[in-house]
C-alpha cells in the first residue's frame, strides 16, 4: 500500500499565499514553503510542474478571498450593493495589503484581461439603477473603479491614511459626479 500523502496540492497553495501574505510575491519558492510545512520540497514539486503552476493557483485562492471581502460588505447592508463592491476592494486593499499587489498591481503584459464577474455584475447594476446602455454603463465602471483603485493603492502602499467614513462620501462624491455626466450626455 503506497504511503499516506502527508502534505497536500492545498496545504501548498494555503502556504504560498500565506507566505505572499506575510512578504509578498517575492517570497514564495520551493524551499520556503517546505520549511513552513517541516518537509522537503519534493511535495512542491510532486505536485506542480512550475513555481508559475503553483503561483497561479495561489492567485486564484487569493482571488477567492477578495471575493469574500466583497460578499461580507455586500451581505453587511451598510452601502448600496455597488458601493459595497468598492468599499470591499478598498478595505482589502488597507487590511491585505500584499495580497492586494499580488493580484491587482502586478504587471500584466501578455495576459488575457477579460472583465471578471465582479466587473460584469458591476455593469448590470449599473444599468439597472440608473437606465443606460451597457456602453455607459461600461464606461461609468470603468472611470469609478479607476478611482477606486487610485484609493486602493494609496492604501496598500501606506501612501496615505483615510477613514473609512471619509472613503465612503468620497465614494459617493465620485459616483454622483461621473454619473451625472453620464446621463446629461445620454439626454442630449
Amino acid at each position: 500500500m503506497p504511503p499516506k500523502v502527508k502534505i497536500t496540492k492545498e496545504d501548498i497553495v494555503n502556504t504560498a499565499v500565506e507566505l505572499v501574505r506575510a512578504n509578498g510575491e517575492g517570497a514564495v519558492n520551493a524551499r520556503a514553503i517546505a520549511a513552513r510545512l517541516n518537509c522537503s520540497t519534493q511535495p512542491v514539486f510532486s505536485n506542480f510542474a512550475t513555481m508559475d503552476d503553483l503561483l497561479e493557483e495561489a492567485f486564484t485562492n487569493a482571488y477567492d478571498q477578495y471575493l469574500c471581502f466583497i460578499k461580507n460588505e455586500v451581505e453587511s447592508g451598510k452601502y448600496p450593493v455597488y458601493k459595497s463592491f468598492g468599499m470591499a476592494y478598498i478595505r482589502f486593499a488597507k487590511e491585505e495589503k500584499e495580497l492586494f499587489r499580488f493580484l491587482f498591481m502586478r504587471d500584466r503584459t501578455g495576459e488575457d484581461i477579460a472583465p471578471s464577474p465582479d466587473f460584469e455584475e458591476s455593469v448590470q447594476l449599473i444599468m439597472q439603477a440608473n437606465g443606460v446602455t451597457e456602453e455607459t454603463a461600461r464606461l461609468i465602471h470603468l472611470e469609478m473603479w479607476t478611482c477606486v483603485h487610485g484609493i486602493g493603492t494609496m492604501l496598500a502602499t501606506s501612501y496615505l491614511s483615510l477613514e473609512w467614513e471619509l472613503i465612503g462620501d468620497m465614494l459617493t462624491d465620485i459616483y454622483q459626479g461621473i454619473r451625472a455626466r453620464h446621463l446629461s450626455k445620454e439626454n442630449e
